[in-house]
């Protein structure tokens, strides 16, 4: 019987409770507490109940509501551990065992319950507890393989598995970067960016950033990896081809024909991880360096929004109307204009209204108008007819070389390998248009039906051929 049917009907009534938050800490809680009882099974439904009012009292349960579970039973400060407690022996969270040592019966975890809480342990903890995984734990595991004598696939996997945790960390931290970006766009002054920025530099995922772009960065490991890749495919290989020749000389059906038949599918079975963990190598790369361009980007942002904010002023915030509110309430008012004006250095007396403030009409008097003679710039007829051509995109041997290029048997043919480029299509209406212009007698010209080839460039066939 599979784990995955040994999982009661009501297991999954956890995640469909308002209580789904302190389901998860009371369990993770009993968990803990397990590994630290003298009892070789669990704790007692008194110990258990013990664990979750710990929690309950430093829980932020608004207990003067109406509190009512999934199931209808009214829930206080009191109850409440002895209730979620039978949920979850009811759901198949928990099981009762007998201690024989106790003499009572304890409650345990079943093993697919273990799984989950597990689970929720990860996502409660805070901390950066967890095993950080790098490049160099890959490598590790390569070269144990390599050293192996008995060539183990377990240890491969192990490199796999490794691999496949750095491709979600990596994409962790990536989506992590994108919720600061976020958060740094809706900031409008100074503190709130600051915060974001000191925020961004403080978490988990920029200590492992860190730790990845120093003593374990992926292009210090990359190319010792490759090797070690190459060198295990190779030495695989050279194992597989002994087998065979092994294998033809040995009776089928007799115990060494099946050791040499089982021999030869660990080698495939071997071949074909190191070719997941080589794949999984250059996802690797890719996300590393995105996650570097994200960090830069980031931080020129930040840096930007400063400037911004520092030169125009924070949005929605008219800090020159909130400064002058401030001065008129003020009992000090001249004496910080007077030091104010000793600090900006002002070149003449601090004044609301001065003859200079008055607006002054303009005289409505014109002067006269006096036409100039024009007088035209001295130009050659070379000049006069350069501002009306354009300058060459490219010269005429680049032209000439590119149709010879296409040419065959004195015939320039487009076809779809002939336009690679932008280049290749200018050059291409060049030829198009030199053939059509001067249309000698000597040139056949067939203008065929528009393509598209493989590149996504569109452009019609066309066969230029000298005529016999």
């Amino acid at each position: 019987m599979s784990l995955i049917n040994r999982i009661p009907h009501d297991f999954y009534k956890l995640f469909t409770s308002k209580y789904t938050e302190y389901y998860m800490t009371f369990l993770v809680a009993i968990y803990d507490a397990m590994e630290q009882s003298y009892s070789v099974l669990g704790l007692t439904e008194k110990e258990c109940r013990a664990v979750m009012n710990e929690k309950i009292a430093a829980a932020a349960i608004l207990w003067d509501a109406e509190n009512y579970d999934e199931e209808g039973v009214f829930l206080t400060r009191s109850n409440m551990a002895s209730v979620c407690l039978k949920h979850f022996e009811d759901w198949g969270w928990l099981k009762q065992d007998y201690d024989e040592t106790l003499n009572s019966y304890v409650v345990t975890f079943p093993e697919y319950s273990q799984m989950y809480v597990e689970l929720f342990a990860r996502l409660l903890d805070e901390s950066d507890s967890q095993e950080r995984e790098s490049v160099l734990a890959i490598y590790s595991y390569l070269y144990t393989y390599s050293v192996d004598s008995e060539k183990n696939n377990e240890i491969l996997k192990s490199a796999l598995n490794a691999s496949k945790r750095l491709v979600r960390m990596l994409v962790n931290m990536q989506d992590g970067m994108r919720e600061y970006f976020d958060e740094l766009s809706r900031q409008k002054d100074f503190k709130g960016i600051q915060d974001v920025l000191v925020k961004e530099i403080n978490n988990s995922d920029s200590r492992k950033y860190a730790i990845l772009t120093t003593t374990d960065s992926f292009y210090r490991y990359k190319e010792a990896v490759k090797e070690l890749i190459v060198k295990n495919l190779d030495e695989n290989e050279a194992r597989r081809r002994k087998k065979e020749r092994e294998l033809t000389g040995i009776e089928p059906g007799t115990p060494a024909f099946v050791r040499c038949e089982r021999a030869i599918r660990l080698c495939d079975e071997a071949a074909d991880i190191m070719f997941r963990i080589e794949r999984q190598s250059d996802v690797i790369e890719r996300r590393y360096n995105k996650l570097i361009e994200q960090k830069t980007v980031f931080a020129g942002r930040a840096a930007a929004r400063i400037r911004y904010i520092m030169q125009e002023g924070a949005d929605g915030d008219d800090r020159t109307a909130v400064f002058v509110s401030l001065l008129n309430r003020s009992r000090r008012k001249e004496e910080i204009l007077e030091t104010l004006s000793e600090r900006v250095r002002m070149s003449m007396p601090h004044q609301l209204m001065s003859q200079e403030s008055l607006y002054r009409r303009k005289s409505a008097e014109r002067d006269e108008f006096v036409p100039q003679a024009v007088k035209p710039e001295e130009q050659t007829e070379t000049d006069q007819m350069d501002s009306f051509v354009l300058k060459p995109l490219y010269t005429r041997r680049e032209i000439e070389r590119f149709r010879r290029k296409n040419e065959k048997d004195g015939v320039f043919c487009v076809t779809e390998d002939t336009v690679q480029s932008v280049e290749d299509l200018e050059k291409l209406f060049f030829v198009w248009q030199e053939a059509t212009e001067t249309a000698e007698s000597s040139q056949e010209i067939e203008l065929g039906d528009e393509q598209e080839n493989s590149s996504g460039f569109r452009y019609s066939a066309l066969k230029i051929r000298n005529a016999e």
